[in-house]
């Protein structure tokens, strides 16, 4: 079997089974905490696919990694995971559960990079501006990055607007060259 669909089947499962509690929107917070753990922690995946590690060892810092005091289903997940010797897929399988539960709570994913700190109202416009053009709800994130001088970058699921100072100096750039 591969890799995909052994994520899926499992990222199906949990959300099936979390389906039946109120405890749906606590396992998609685990989730996205993990999947993003796995990005910003390079010695997670190391650490998960030791196999001199003890699974006891491995689901104490899976925990952590969930947040520290994840829901009695995630908990259970990842008991389960441990125990049928799936570790190695597990970052696969948080990003299946984001995504299938993304797709049935009809989410998009919104994003905006701008060079200075933006106000709420114009993260609300920006927001609500996707969720008419994608007719679905948004999960919206603001990112600061000064290296784009001005301007903004919007990005929503394959949709890229790049109308900052740094793309523009490198399009005239280009064109001089």
């Amino acid at each position: 079997m591969n890799t995909g669909v052994i994520s899926v089947r499992y990222a199906r499962a949990l959300l099936k089974s979390a389906d039946s509690t109120v405890e749906k929107d606590a396992v998609y917070a685990d989730m996205q905490r993990l999947a993003q753990n796995y990005i910003d922690v390079r010695q997670l995946r190391t650490a998960i696919d030791n196999p001199m590690l003890p699974k006891q060892k491995k689901e104490e810092i899976l925990l952590t990694a969930c947040g520290g005091n994840p829901s009695t289903h995630t908990t259970k997940f990842l008991s389960l995971v441990l125990k049928e010797g799936r570790e190695n897929l597990i970052q696969f399988m948080a990003n299946a559960f984001v995504t299938l539960y993304r797709e049935e709570k009809n989410m998009v994913t919104g994003r905006l990079i701008t060079a200075v700190p933006v106000n709420d109202e114009t993260k609300a416009k920006m927001s609500q501006m996707v969720g008419q053009r994608t007719k679905a709800n948004v999960e919206f994130q603001t990112e600061v990055n000064p290296d784009i001088i001005g301007g903004f970058i919007l990005e929503y699921d394959t949709y890229r607007m790049d109308v900052s100072v740094k793309s523009q100096l490198r399009s005239i750039l280009k064109h001089l060259n």
